[in-house]
């Protein structure tokens, strides 16, 4: 039976974020950010198909030209808006990297924790699997999807590669990719709404103490 992990304090992902552009000024980035928010709130409500530059430039109350000014085409705009998403996580990451001598063990604890926890949004429950379904049929969102899961699974390959530093990277990347797959697999039973999203909390425990004890005795001899 695996060791129970630790239950560490709640983590919140926003929903977006939109660093500012380079010679930019507080306005333009302020407006961008609402067409990248009115996006994704089209996207988690309506789907990825019925996101159309016309509707998002309504969603922000200004006319199209203005919209293209910032995002000239849909692709720019989706660009832009998967950078964020991603880039909210990072930034979470990145807090958890910076905690006071962490153990490796707490880092990858802390971080699947939150991405167990984030699955349970609306947001992430609604719009992940639509870029999964996408991803079949459109090249530019698998291109997107897998660069933002790879951007995804470095800290948890990195607290793999400290667990386990006689493991290759080959063995590394399996472990992490296993692991990330284990926790996205969720979303479609546990997310919001989902038939079993009460059990998640106990479901959250199952899963990192069964990653922890896969990672420790993954290759070793019994």
């Amino acid at each position: 039976m695996p060791k129970q992990p630790p239950k560490l304090p709640s983590i919140t992902v926003a929903d977006l974020a939109v660093p500012p552009r380079e010679g930019g000024y507080v306005r333009g980035d302020k407006t961008r950010e609402d067409i990248l928010r009115a996006a994704l709130g089209l996207l988690v409500e309506d789907g990825y198909r019925a996101l159309s530059m016309r509707r998002v430039a309504a969603a922000c109350g200004m006319r199209l030209g203005n919209l293209t000014y910032h995002f000239p085409t849909r692709e720019d705009l989706l660009r832009a808006l998967f950078e964020a998403v991603i880039g909210s996580y990072e930034v979470e990451f990145a807090e958890i990297a910076r905690l006071p001598g962490p153990a490796p063990e707490v880092q990858l604890v802390a971080v699947c924790q939150l991405i167990l926890d984030d699955i349970r949004t609306k947001k992430t429950t609604h719009l992940f699997p639509e870029l999964w379904a996408l991803s079949n049929h459109d090249a530019f969102v698998l291109e997107r999807v897998q660069e933002l899961y790879a951007r995804a699974r470095q800290p948890i390959l990195e607290a793999i590669a400290a667990m386990r530093p006689d493991l290759d990277e080959a063995t590394r990347q399996d472990l992490a990719l296993f692991i990330s797959a284990s926790m996205e697999g969720l979303t479609i039973f546990a997310g919001h709404g989902k038939p079993f999203e009460a059990r998640m909390p106990d479901l959250e425990q199952i899963a990192i103490g069964c990653f922890l004890d896969l990672v420790r005795t993954y290759g070793r001899p019994e």
